[in-house]
Order: structure tokens, then C-alpha cells, then sequence
């Protein structure tokens, strides 16, 4: 007899499924009736099953057909199916966990876990192997098909109403907190298990799917709706949408459920119904590990001995370039046909706000770029490409893109938005006006064709998927193949044109950090900050293994510039200088003015902050002008400085790592 033929991964991992089905089914079975003091145990055996099911689930999705040791009919047919069916025993394992934390059991449920044992009694005395496979996946259809059912009605979205299971705590904020029994209202059901609900008291939040049940109520208002094809939720473009990240999600999750505002807004006729608050403005406020200070910091290797993006050439006397997998430039051109805030908001700023992202996380920091807009035609957004002379780096229209991220999905996130104000209550906020999302890579790892793009902007945030910018305009379109163009030409767009790179951007671009996004009109200024950075931590250090406080002003407080961009334009200057005379207009321009109390804060879309910060700027750089230096200004008695300790002069690179990175 020759010897059986070796099973696949898919096999393998079919079979391995099984295995776990008849030991949660074996728990179930236990868990129907269980002895005094066995609750705990039973929950304990629960928890590991449910990390066992959720790493064969882990490891089934990285399955590709190519490890496949024999061509296998149906493959990804047959892998979706074992995704649903682990889906389904994680499920179980939840809805489990829940029984056994409770005092007492429901008559209904334990009359099933008395089925489910009679079952698993059969399944004991059959055949094994592939006769038992056999046997328990023909008992598997018809064990199943309540409960599959059962999940399709939970999972229509005409179902509305549903019954909590069990009680659930919010963990993070953002979650709805909500006790066994009690009906909630579902508002958006996520594929991602997590769905926007309201309670009897009007609170919103997400809640968990897997505490829920159909209220049978709702269902017998309800239509027999069509079958229900589960999805999983998406971008635009289909990138799928991973578990949460909890780095990203908790601005996300204000993004999507503390809309009472945008609601507010909405229902007066202010703004769209597809607009919600930023996410990416959210980001930016919860730290600096989305802005452009944070990336330009030197990244250590894992060993904490060296720079990982900052390595000496002794040949030529400066840093050594580090080409990325994307470097770009992206410009933006307009946008056209964003829908008009009503009179009862008066709007301040219209951006849009771009970064790399894969449709889960974002990978750069957050760049802004300002729009400007004619009163004749208030629906179109443009931005000036090649910023020049003494127009301001905010609007410039280009910008660099660098990573060397290895994800397949990468893309940029393009979120536009207005900074507005209310007339009736001066409550000021950020809103998005829609985004897009623009892979830079093809399915088959080819970069994206460098030409002009017009994408079609999406309403809500990107987590979410089907919402439109302005759900009203595709209302009133008619069913003619006339009238679907015509609607189609009202539809909100962003067009941008990707432009490749000759060989002498591709070497000053390389010279920046892996990960960056920035205007191209201040890329010289960065260049040479990166390259004193490199002449301070790598060519005139007396030791590498030194962790003494390098006392160099520009390195300390360079990286704030890129949070200001009014006091970047002061530095900007001829292409030209020198490193030397970048050092001196450095000290004759912006370092005074960090110090100065004549300089208000930095206050994003404030008109009267804005003008007040660039008069005190004017004025300073006349003065050092005719002067012919800041030294008469920093000694007259008619200015006034903050006052400050050496430390706060002295660069700290191991501080600044650790402040960036706790766990270093």
C-alpha cells in the first residue's frame, strides 16, 4: 500500500479546525450542567480554547494558495468557509464566556447544551479520522443552521433592534455600556464587530456584536429581507479593514459616535449629512506622534547603539543617502464640487490634510496643506503648486512623500476639512468634508503610474464604508442613464498628480528621513538641519558610546518649526547658502523669536493669532535687517524674552527618543 499523501496547509488547517469544534462542543456540552465550584474551571478552559481559535484563525488568513503542495480546487472558496466556521466557534466561545460568568443559566440555552451533548456522545462512538471528519460535518450543517440563520437576521441591516446577552463595561472611550436584557437601538453595523448603538436614555457608543441578539420584536416588524451576504468593512478602493488599533481608535471612535454636534449641524442644514468630525485633526491633537517634529528625529537601531536612518560618509564628508521604497512627490491640484457650510457656521480654514495609511494604520505624520477659493465659484478648492518667495509654506501644493514601509496596502489618506466657527454659540471645531484614498501600489507590487488622478471623495470617516459626502445628490438623480451621469458630475472630487523623480530629486530626497511628509518649497532647510544633525551625533562626537548633552540650540528647537510653518517661511532663504549661513540666519531669525513674549502662541485657523504672530515676525526680521543682525534686538530693553535654563538649549538625543518612545 503506498503511503497517504501529505496534507496541505489548508488541510491541515481544516483539520485542526475540527479538532477545536469537538472540543467546544465537548465544553458546551459541560457547561449545560456543570458540578459545584466547576464554573470557574470551565470559563479558565473557555479562554484558552478562544486564543486557540483566534490563532488557528490568525494563521489561516496567512495562508496563500502557492504553499499549497498540489494545485487545490475551489481554494479560496474553501478558505472563506473555514474563516466563517472559526468565526462561528469564536462566537460560541464569546456567547459561552458570558453563560458562565452569570449566576444562573436560561431553560432555552441548556436545552440546547443538552442536545449539543447527546451530539458530541455520538460523535465518541463513531470512526475516526477521515470517517469521523465526515460524519461530524454532515451533523455540523444541520446542527448549525439555527444558529446560522440566526446570525444572518442579526447581521441585516434592517434589523434594528437588538437584545443585550450579557453585561459589558466600556473598556475605552468611546464604548456604550449596557447590562444583560437591555434593547438598544443599532445604528451602523460594522464589520468589524464593533456597531454604533444608542440606549433607551439617548447615550451612543460601540458595543460589542457578539452581545448581542436579535429582539424578536423588531424581527416580527420586519420584512423577510433578502439573503444577507456578510461583508467585511472596507475602504474605497477594498483594502480590508484589520482589528483595531487602539492607538488609532480612540480617535476614530470620536469621530464616529460624539457626532451630536455634526447631527446638530446637519439637521439645521449646515453641513452635509456625509460630514464628520476629523479624524486626522483628532490624531494630531492627541500627541506628537503624528506630527512632522516627531519624524524628523534620528530613529536608533534595535541595539540602541547606533542610528538607524543617520550613518556617516567619511569620504564625502556628510551623511550617507537613504533610498526608500516610496519616494514621491504628490500635487495637489483642486477639488471640485464640495459642498457649502450653510450661513449658520462661518469657516475659517479649508485644508486638506494628507498621510500615509493602510487602511488601518496610520504610517507618517500628519501633513496640511491650506486651499484657497474664489467667491464666484466657492465650490472649488485650489492650491499653489511651486511656492515661491514670500508666499507662505502652507499653501504650497507640493509635497514629498517618503517611506519604506513593506505593506502591500500602503496609500495616502487624503482627509479634507474646515476649521469653522458657530455664529450663534462661537463653539469652534474641525470637520471633514470628505476623503479619498489613493494606493500606491498594484496588486502585483507595481507602483501606481505617475499621472493625474481624480478620486471620488467618500463621506464619514475611513473606517467607515458607503457613505456619501452629500447623500442628498444622489436622492434627487433619476434612473436614466442621462441623469446617472449628470450626478455622477456633481459627485465631490480631489484631483492630484503623482510625479516621478529624476535621478538629482531621488538624491535629495534621500538624504531625508525613511518616513517623512513635507512641503518641497522648505526641503533645503530640512537637508541641512539633517546634515548638521549628522556633523553634531556623528562626525564630531569624541565617542560614540558619549550620552553627554550636546549644547547646539538649532538641534534642540529645529524640529518645532515643522508644527509652525509661519516661523519656517521666516528661516527660508536662497537655495544657495551655506550650512555656515544657514546657522547664522538661524540665530538671527528664529531662535529669537521662540524666545520672544511679543510672539503669540501658534494657534491653528485663528485670523487674529495668524496676523498678530506675522506682524511681530515682520517686524523682528526688518529690524535684524537694518541692524544687520538680532544682537541690538536681543540687548534693547524695549524687548522682553522668556526666561530659560541652558538645558533647554542642549540637545538630548537619548531624551528624545525615550520621550517619543516610553518603553526604550
Amino acid at each position: 500500500m503506498s503511503g497517504r499523501r501529505e496534507r496541505g496547509p489548508l488541510q491541515r488547517a481544516q483539520r485542526r479546525r475540527r479538532e477545536l469544534q469537538a472540543q467546544v462542543e465537548a465544553l458546551r456540552a459541560e457547561s449545560a450542567a456543570p458540578a459545584p465550584g466547576q464554573r470557574k474551571a470551565l470559563w479558565r478552559r473557555c479562554m484558552q480554547l478562544k486564543k486557540l481559535v483566534d490563532e488557528s484563525t490568525d494563521a489561516l488568513h496567512n495562508l496563500k494558495k502557492a504553499d499549497e503542495p498540489a494545485p487545490v480546487g475551489n481554494y479560496n472558496q474553501r478558505k472563506e468557509e473555514e474563516e466563517k466556521l472559526l468565526l462561528k466557534l469564536s462566537q460560541q466561545l464569546q456567547k459561552l464566556v458570558l453563560v458562565l460568568d452569570q449566576d444562573n443559566v436560561t431553560t432555552n440555552y441548556a436545552a440546547d447544551e443538552e442536545h449539543q451533548k447527546d451530539s458530541q456522545t455520538e460523535d465518541e462512538n463513531g470512526e475516526e479520522d477521515e470517517s469521523e471528519d465526515e460524519e461530524s460535518s454532515e451533523e455540523e450543517d444541520s446542527e448549525e443552521t439555527d444558529d446560522e440563520d440566526e446570525d444572518k437576521l442579526l447581521d441585516d441591516p434592517n434589523v434594528k433592534e437588538c437584545i443585550a446577552v450579557g453585561n459589558f463595561d466600556a473598556q475605552q472611550e468611546g464604548d456604550l455600556t449596557f447590562t444583560k436584557g437591555e434593547v438598544l437601538l443599532i445604528l451602523d453595523k460594522k464589520a468589524d464587530g464593533w456597531w454604533v448603538a444608542e440606549n433607551s436614555k439617548g447615550e451612543r457608543g460601540l458595543v460589542p456584536r457578539t452581545y448581542l441578539a436579535v429582539h424578536r420584536e423588531d424581527v416580527d416588524s420586519q420584512e423577510q429581507s433578502e439573503e444577507h451576504i456578510e461583508v467585511v468593512d472596507e475602504t474605497a478602493d477594498g483594502t480590508e479593514i484589520k482589528k483595531r488599533t487602539d492607538s488609532h481608535w480612540s480617535a476614530v471612535r470620536r469621530a464616529m459616535t460624539e457626532n451630536d454636534t455634526v447631527e446638530v449641524l446637519a439637521t439645521i442644514g449646515a453641513v452635509p449629512a456625509g460630514f464628520r468630525l476629523s479624524t486626522l485633526f483628532q490624531l494630531l491633537e492627541e500627541g506628537d506622534q503624528f506630527r512632522g517634529s516627531y519624524f524628523l528625529q534620528p530613529e536608533l537601531t534595535p541595539s540602541q547603539l547606533a542610528f538607524k536612518d543617520l550613518v556617516w560618509n567619511s569620504e564625502k564628508n556628510t551623511i550617507y543617502p537613504r533610498p526608500t521604497r516610496v519616494s514621491l512627490i504628490v500635487t495637489l491640484s483642486s477639488c471640485k464640487m464640495i459642498p457649502l457650510p450653510g450661513v449658520s457656521i462661518q469657516v475659517l480654514s479649508r485644508h486638506v490634510r494628507l498621510c500615509l495609511f493602510d487602511g488601518n494604520r496610520v504610517l507618517s505624520n500628519i501633513h496640511t496643506v491650506r486651499a484657497t477659493w474664489q467667491p464666484k465659484n466657492p465650490q472649488t478648492w485650489t492650491f499653489s503648486p511651486r511656492v515661491t518667495g514670500i508666499l507662505p509654506s502652507l499653501l504650497d501644493g507640493d509635497c514629498f512623500v517618503r517611506s519604506n514601509s513593506l505593506s502591500s496596502d500602503i496609500g495616502i489618506l487624503f482627509e479634507l476639512g474646515i476649521t469653522y466657527i458657530r455664529n450663534s454659540t462661537g463653539e469652534r471645531g474641525e470637520l471633514s468634508c470628505g476623503w479619498a484614498f489613493l494606493k500606491l501600489f498594484t496588486s502585483n507590487g507595481m507602483p501606481v503610474p505617475s499621472k493625474m488622478h481624480e478620486l471620488l471623495l467618500n463621506g464619514g470617516t475611513p473606517y467607515e464604508r458607503g457613505v456619501e459626502v452629500d447623500p442628498s445628490i444622489s436622492r434627487r438623480a433619476g434612473s436614466g442613464v442621462f441623469h446617472q451621469f449628470l450626478t455622477l458630475k456633481k459627485q465631490p472630487v480631489l484631483i492630484v498628480k503623482l510625479r516621478s523623480l529624476s535621478a538629482q530629486s531621488k538624491d535629495i530626497l534621500n538624504l531625508l528621513p525613511e518616513t517623512l511628509i513635507g512641503s518641497m518649497c522648505y526641503i533645503h532647510l530640512l537637508i541641512f538641519y539633517r546634515q548638521i544633525l549628522g556633523d553634531a551625533l556623528l562626525k564630531d562626537r569624541i565617542s560614540m558610546q558619549s550620552t553627554e548633552l550636546i549644547c547646539n540650540p538649532i538641534l534642540a528647537t529645529f524640529p518645532q518649526l515643522m508644527d509652525q510653518p509661519d516661523l519656517m517661511d521666516a528661516l527660508r532663504r536662497d537655495r544657495e547658502f551655506l550650512k555656515s549661513v544657514f546657522v547664522l540666519v538661524y540665530h538671527d531669525s528664529v531662535f529669537p523669536l521662540l524666545q520672544s513674549t511679543l510672539l503669540p502662541d501658534y494657534k491653528w485657523a485663528e485670523e487674529e493669532s495668524e496676523a498678530s504672530r506675522w506682524k511681530a515676525i515682520a517686524d523682528f526680521l526688518k529690524k535684524s535687517r537694518e541692524n544687520d543682525g538680532a544682537l541690538q534686538y536681543l540687548l534693547s530693553s524695549e524687548n522682553t524674552h522668556k526666561p530659560f535654563d541652558i538645558s533647554e538649549l542642549a540637545y538630548d538625543f537619548l531624551g528624545e527618543v525615550k520621550k517619543n518612545n516610553p518603553g526604550v
